[in-house]
């Protein structure tokens, strides 16, 4: 749990108020206008999304997906890492999220993965021109 505080210490520290107004527009469709309007301080935006289920020690998806389209790779990057390093995610795993970070495209997760060795047709080279 000490790691988790730490991250979203880490991550409150690098977010501006001009951070936190676009981080909170691109969350628009889960936080009301008039909630939204009281939240005036990252440290408030996460426990909001802790107390709405949007955001846990173990369930980073939610604020990787609004980083990602805030264009904050830094902040995806730290929340990534912590993912990785404590809670010990697979290779496989991370790629799995990765396809799946949008909730939309979750229907398409077995259509994007990559095929296995069987699955590969392969081409005949092309004839040699005489």
């Amino acid at each position: 749990m000490a790691e988790y505080s730490s991250l979203l210490a880490d991550l409150s520290e690098n977010i501006t108020n001009e951070d936190l107004e676009q981080l909170k527009s691109a969350c628009k469709e889960d936080i009301p206008e008039e909630q939204s309007n009281n939240i005036t301080c990252s440290k408030e935006w996460f426990s909001y999304l802790e107390k709405h289920d949007k955001l846990a020690q173990d369930n980073l998806l939610y604020i990787e997906h609004i980083f990602e389209i805030s264009r904050r790779p830094d902040l995806l990057t730290r929340v990534i890492e912590y993912r990785t390093t404590v809670l010990k995610i697979s290779e496989d795993e991370e790629i799995d999220t990765k396809l799946t970070r949008i909730p939309s495209a979750k229907k398409y997760k077995d259509i994007i993965r990559q095929p296995s060795e069987d699955e590969i047709i392969k081409l005949a080279p092309p004839p040699k021109k005489v």
